[in-house]
């Protein structure tokens, strides 16, 4: 059994040998730590050949809308251990790419504004470490002297009916204008430009400005329809046409 044992690992030998392309040297020269590392180095471009891996640079061919570059985001926020570096770049497993881009595809994620969530909850947790710790024997704050019977009277708030005649109107010219091709809808109630610095230079003159204007009139009386009524008002960009059709 040990003869055995030993002839097949002598077999084995033999093919590790041929395979790393190291079986016309001497025996104590083919398994050194150079051939080992070329060996692996000609396989990795093997497999990239094969399109097994993925170039950093390329990752946007298999998760749709992924910023450029999206790889170190991935590797340290989603625990991507499939990959490697060569030289200056990062490889991933296609496979498993595929499979990420599958997950994210039914958490309705989108790669690249996820990426921009983060990094803007970053910069906000890292200016709220900037303030000062409290001082539990003293005030948080010191008020003049002259800081005092200032009110304001009462304000008069715009009807609830000219509210929504202005979003009834905003709503016209988001539909007539289509700027459901520039402009997000959360909730029904708050709008938000979409990444457009891409392709910003080929907008018609004017047109990111007036974007700009209508979120923020569109923002400013969904928040006063709600102080006013207590109620939020919903927007769902579909015209009447298509809803009947729906």
């Amino acid at each position: 059994m040990q003869e055995q044992i030993l002839n097949e690992l002598t077999i084995i030998k033999l093919y590790l040998a041929k395979l790393t392309g190291s079986s016309a040297l001497p025996p104590d020269e083919q398994f050194t730590n150079e051939v080992l590392d070329k060996a692996a180095k000609e396989f990795q471009v093997m497999c990239m050949e094969r399109g097994e891996w993925v170039k950093d640079s390329d990752i946007s061919k298999i998760i749709k809308k992924a910023p450029y570059r999206a790889g170190n985001f991935i590797r340290e926020n989603f625990s991507f251990v499939n990959f490697f570096k060569r030289g200056h770049d990062y490889y991933f497993n296609r496979e498993d790419l595929t499979l990420l881009a599958k997950e994210l595809k039914q958490r309705n994620v989108d790669l690249s504004r996820y990426i921009e969530f983060k990094e803007e909850q970053a910069k906000f947790e890292k200016a709220r470490a900037t303030v000062p710790k409290k001082n539990p024997k003293s005030k948080p704050f010191k008020l003049p002297k002259d800081a005092k019977n200032v009110p304001e009277s009462p304000r008069v708030l715009p009807s609830a009916d000219a509210v929504r005649q202005e979003l009834k109107t905003l709503k016209q010219t988001f539909l007539q204008n289509k700027y459901e091709e520039y402009i997000d809808i959360y909730n029904g109630s708050f709008a938000m430009i979409k990444h457009i610095y891409y392709f910003e230079k080929y907008m018609e003159p004017g047109l990111k400005r007036q974007l700009h204007k209508w979120c923020s009139s569109f923002n400013e009386a969904n928040t006063l329809i709600v102080d006013i009524t207590k109620k939020k008002e919903k927007f769902i960009p579909v015209s009447e046409e298509n809803m009947i059709s729906l």
